[in-house]
């Protein structure tokens, strides 16, 4: 019963960030965002890796990808390692070009994997992780150039905890139902969740390429 209700509010919780990933690419939100402050910093760190759909959709590609296995937490902390990483790059003034064309292609790429059903290997699972974090870091942390040294780290830390929560939460859903002898209805969906997420990686490098 408890796991059973833990699984309920994880699915809630990810269907509430999905909701306002749409809404949020929708209507579109102001880049860079006003940083005044380490709470402006934090908030705006947990809010950056689900406010870009494209984003979001890799993130829950890994925590697909990562499910049932024991390298979960090396995975999400691959990505969080690359993202700060990213952030640094931009606080660095070093130009990555075509960031946001970058993450539309890795969200393809992850779509591909979850079609394909097959278990990538962990030296595959973690480039597409990494290169997944580290433009998304370098993406979102355009809101905290200038915005002072203690606003710049509460927003990584902010980021950091999205980001695991999100991966080990995804992870976690698809972990307990395949337990459940559902493993090829489970296989069915996520192979329609990658072409889903392909189908979103598209639109996303078609209005980043233009």
């Amino acid at each position: 019963m408890f796991k059973d209700k833990l699984l309920q509010r994880y699915v809630g919780a990810i269907a509430a960030l999905a909701m306002i990933s749409l809404l949020s690419s929708w209507t579109g939100l102001p880049y860079p965002h006003d940083i005044s402050n380490s709470w402006d910093g934090f908030l705006w760190g947990m809010a950056d890796p689900v406010l870009v759909l494209a984003e979001f959709v890799s993130i829950l590609a890994i925590g697909l990808l990562a499910a049932g296995t024991q390298r979960c937490s090396w995975i999400a902390i691959a990505m969080i390692s690359a993202n700060i990483f990213g952030t640094l790059i931009t606080l660095w003034q070093i130009n990555l070009p075509v960031s946001e064309v970058a993450i539309a292609i890795v969200s393809v790429a992850f779509g591909i994997v979850l079609v394909t059903a097959k278990q990538p290997k962990l030296f595959t699972l973690l480039l597409l992780t990494a290169i997944a974090g580290l433009f998304q870091g370098y993406f979102n942390s355009e809101s905290i150039i200038g915005a002072g040294t203690m606003p710049s780290v509460m927003y990584i830390v902010g980021a950091a905890l999205t980001q695991y929560a999100v991966v080990k939460s995804v992870s976690q859903i698809a972990t307990q139902v395949s337990q459940a002898d559902l493993s090829s209805i489970l296989s069915r969906k996520i192979s329609l969740l990658g072409f889903a997420i392909c189908a979103l990686g598209f639109v996303s490098l078609t209005i980043g390429s233009n």
